[in-house]
């Protein structure tokens, strides 16, 4: 981490061409097909994103069950990337470029994919892009408001909670993480423990509406510790203990104690992405800082505006993708894969899925570092 330059990685040399790119992905509980054009100055268009969720197909089971997510991608997968195809008006010859999540995920929906992936490449002769899910989720930004580099990248979700400083594509340094849980996977247990259906985040985020965010005293871990890690187990047994104390809870009880958890995540994330900022500052002095959210949980409103709150008194910028590019899907895959292509980095057919893939390899590894969907 010492000594961050501004602007593209010197060694890689930018391509001004347009990149048309079929973009596959699978790792969790979404199966997704997009294809999405990368035009010669650098700007990008959406020409099809298609995404089945399986949420009905888990919700019995109160998170995301791999056996039943992987053979629901092998179902649907060749519908989707079929129906993708047709609303972007391409034929496979038409292709720049076929990419996919690689990892890190579910492996058995992971190899669903890469292995559809690799079967188009071959078949259409085009080259294959092996995408980290966690940098489409990164680079999203740039198709959708064409963000330069470098920037802040918060990710939260069910599998990840981290900030990351990126400095160009494929060049990325992890600030800080979750020490355990996710905070997506945070809310999921909240929700669970409390009686409120799956995925937990939108259910919690709906009961606070009517709850008190103040009548639970719930701890802000790691808040004034020295650092940017993050740590939400401890808030999430809190949560439990404070409801057994409160038993047999009612439903205002309940919205309280959503409103009270949400209060005290928001706070978290927030001290923390004013002290990224911060830092980021000092490292560019001469560049906007620019903090970009993605992930499931960008969704929330509360943390959002939390994160606004700490952009604004630090002088940054916020930069938030439509919630459907911030949840997982394939667009942001393909576009991962054009910004990738138009460098040169493609991938041979033997190329390997991964469960796990940090975006940064030389960050130790953390415990609540990634994984995907919630374990049952």
């Amino acid at each position: 981490m010492s000594n961050p330059q501004a602007g593209e990685n010197p060694v890689l040399q930018r391509k001004s061409v347009p990149a048309l790119v079929l973009g596959i992905e699978t790792s969790c509980d979404e199966t997704a097909a997009a294809v999405v054009r990368r035009k010669a100055d650098g700007r990008g268009e959406i020409l099809s994103n298609v995404v089945r969720s399986q949420i009905d197909d888990h919700a019995l089971y109160g998170g995301v069950v791999p056996e039943i997510a992987a053979r629901a991608h092998i179902a649907m997968l060749d519908g989707i990337v079929r129906l993708a195809m047709e609303e972007a008006g391409i034929g496979f010859a038409d292709l720049d470029a076929v990419a996919a999540t690689a990892g890190p995920g579910l492996i058995g929906g992971v190899i669903v994919g890469l292995m559809t992936a690799k079967a188009i490449a071959l078949a259409a002769d085009k080259p294959l892009i092996a995408v980290n899910h966690l940098e489409a989720h990164a680079l999203t930004a740039r198709l959708t408001d064409g963000v330069a580099f470098p920037y802040l990248m918060l990710l939260v979700s069910g599998g990840h909670t981290q900030f990351v400083l990126a400095r160009g594509v494929g060049d990325y340094v992890r600030l800080g993480s979750t020490i355990d849980d996710a905070l997506g996977e945070a809310f999921d247990k909240t929700a669970k423990l409390l009686g409120l259906p799956y995925p937990g985040g939108p259910a919690v985020e709906k009961a606070a509406r009517s709850g008190d965010g103040k009548r639970f005293n719930l701890p802000r871990p790691l808040l004034n510790r020295p650092g940017l890690d993050m740590s939400f187990a401890g808030l999430k047994t809190a949560v439990r203990v404070a409801a057994e104390r409160a038993a047999p809870v009612s439903d205002q009880d309940v919205a309280d104690l959503c409103a009270s958890f949400q209060e005290a995540a928001a706070d978290v994330v927030a001290s923390r992405a004013k002290r990224a900022l911060e830092e980021f500052a000092q490292m560019f002095a001469d560049v906007e800082p620019v903090l970009v959210i993605a992930g499931g949980v960008a969704a929330n409103t509360r943390l959002r505006q939390g994160l606004d709150e700490a952009a604004r008194a630090t002088g940054a910028r916020l930069v938030a993708p439509p919630i459907h590019l911030c949840t997982d899907n394939a667009a942001m895959i393909a576009w991962a894969g054009a910004e990738r292509f138009v460098l040169g980095l493609i991938d041979p057919l033997s190329v390997s899925p991964r469960p796990r893939w940090p975006l940064d390899a030389t960050a130790k590894p953390m415990l609540g570092e990634g994984r995907k969907g919630a374990k049952v």
